[in-house]
C-alpha cells in the first residue's frame, strides 16, 4: 500500500494520505513520502495548485504517538530522535508554503495536534461540517508546542491559548469563524468545492501566483512601511512580465489572455 498518492489532472496534484487505520498520522514513513513530493511537485512547473486530503476517517491524527513511544528506547530516552523528528516535521511545513503552488487542505473527520498544525500551515482549507479540530497534546501531558506556531498564525491568540491549554476540540463552523479554514461545506460537496477552487487557482497565470505567495509570506514578517517597499518592488517586476502585460491587454480589450 502506498502511504501517499499523487494523482494529476488539470493543472492539479492531488496528494492523498493514505495510512486510514492510524488515522493518517504523521509517521516518519509519512513525513517523509509528503516532503519528497512537495518537493517533487515545487519543481514541477506543470502542477498550479495542490489538494492534500486524506482516506479514512480522518484527514490526520497527528505525530505517530507509537512511534515516539518506541523512540524512548533509545539510551538517552529518545531526545535525539525526538528533535529530528520535530525538526523534520517543520521542515516539510515549511515547504508548503515555501513551494510556489497554493496547497488547499480538504479536510474531513479530525483534525489533531499536529494534524490541525498541517490544516493551519496550507494556504487554504476548507473542511466537511461535520470535522472537529484541535491541538489537545496537553491531555496527554504533551503540550502542542510546534502546532502553535501555524495556529497562532491563523486565529487570534486567545483563542489559540484556549485551545492549547484545555484541550478543547472546535467544530468546522467555528473554524471557519476563526479563520482557521475558509469554509465548512456539506459533506457531499466537500471534494467539489475543494476542486472548483483549485481549479480556479489552476486558471490564473502561474508565474504571478507564484511571485504573490512569496510575497504574502514575505511581507507578513515586516513592518508597514517595509512590506510596501517590499511588495512595491514585487509590482514593479510582475508588470514588467511579458505575461502580465498580455493578461492587461486582454482585459483592456475584452478577450481571453493568450497565455502558454
Amino acid at each position: 500500500m502506498t502511504i501517499l498518492q499523487r494523482d494529476d489532472s488539470n493543472h492539479i496534484a492531488t496528494l492523498t494520505m493514505n495510512a486510514p487505520e492510524r488515522l493518517n498520522a504523521l509517521s516518519d514513513a509519512m513525513l517523509a513520502a509528503l516532503q519528497s513530493n512537495l518537493d517533487a511537485i515545487a519543481a514541477d512547473s506543470s502542477v498550479r495548485a495542490v489538494i492534500l486530503r486524506g482516506t479514512g476517517k480522518a484527514f490526520c491524527a497527528g505525530h505517530d504517538l507509537k512511534e515516539m513511544q518506541a523512540g524512548r528506547q533509545a539510551e538517552d530516552g529518545g531526545a535525539a530522535y525526538f528533535a529530528d523528528l520535530f525538526a523534520r516535521c517543520a521542515t516539510m511545513m515549511q515547504r508548503i508554503q515555501s513551494m510556489p503552488q497554493p496547497v488547499i487542505a480538504q479536510v474531513h473527520g479530525i483534525a489533531t495536534a499536529a494534524g490541525c498544525q498541517l490544516v493551519a500551515t496550507c494556504d487554504l482549507a476548507l473542511a466537511s461540517d461535520d470535522t472537529r479540530f484541535g491541538v489537545n497534546g496537553v491531555n496527554i501531558g504533551l503540550f502542542c508546542s510546534t502546532p502553535m506556531v501555524a495556529l497562532t498564525r491563523n486565529i487570534p491568540r486567545k483563542a489559540a491559548f484556549e485551545m492549547l491549554t484545555t484541550g478543547r476540540f472546535i467544530n468546522a463552523r467555528e473554524a471557519q469563524e476563526l479563520g482557521l479554514i475558509n469554509r465548512a461545506v456539506h459533506t457531499d460537496a466537500l471534494s467539489r468545492e475543494t476542486h472548483e477552487l483549485a481549479q480556479s487557482i489552476a486558471g490564473k497565470l502561474s508565474s504571478a501566483v507564484k511571485v504573490g505567495k512569496q510575497a504574502f509570506y514575505a511581507q507578513a514578517q515586516m513592518t508597514t512601511a517595509d512590506a510596501y517597499a517590499y511588495t512595491g518592488d514585487v509590482m514593479v517586476q510582475n508588470m514588467l512580465v511579458d505575461d502580465t502585460n498580455e493578461g492587461i491587454n486582454a482585459f483592456l480589450e475584452k478577450r481571453d489572455p493568450n497565455w502558454d
